[in-house]
């Protein structure tokens, strides 16, 4: 099945850069609602999740919230409502810097670790039957190529950060 067919979309792209934004963004929207019927059972949104995944990556010392802002899959402005969810849920705790106390480390707890050990076999069998279609040659295609669109995207975004910062200076 094509995307046009998919969307049910009778008008031809725009071009093959429109089709392939848009193939991307319904695919990984497509991807996240696979992700989320994993993790919404177990009480956690998708960037929830990802949030405990950070954490469980780092060390014990935890990590300063711009940190774990940084390492996001997805932008997420509201990261300390975010983290205030997960400690009222008991999954992640903060802890005050010894030297410099405006400083906050989350730290994932043994609750939050073991919401994922539920989590870890469900979601890589959902992840792979998401990309199942495609063989290993072909998942390593994929991931250079987005590799090479998200260093370009990246580099866009900074040159336009940068020309409207030097616009309003």
């Amino acid at each position: 099945m094509t995307l046009r067919d998919d969307l049910k979309q009778t008008k031809p792209f725009a071009g093959p850069s429109q089709e392939a934004a848009v193939a991307l963004l319904h695919t990984a929207d497509l991807v996240r609602r696979s992700v989320a019927s994993i993790v919404e059972p177990h009480g956690i949104t998708p960037q929830q999740y990802n949030v405990l995944r950070i954490l469980r990556g780092a060390s014990v010392a935890g990590l300063p919230t711009l940190e774990i802002v940084e390492r996001m899959v997805e932008e997420t402005p509201g990261i300390t409502r975010l983290i205030d969810r997960l400690q009222t849920k008991k999954l992640v705790i903060r802890k005050r810097c010894r030297t410099d106390r405006r400083q906050v480390f989350c730290c994932i707890t043994e609750r939050g670790l073991a919401l994922l050990d539920g989590i870890d076999d469900p979601l890589r069998a959902a992840e792979n039957n998401a990309l199942g279609t495609l063989s290993s040659k072909q998942l390593g295609q994929l991931i250079a190529l987005l590799d090479k669109a998200r260093t370009g995207l990246n580099a866009a975004l900074t040159a336009r950060r940068s020309q409207t910062t030097q616009e309003v200076s």
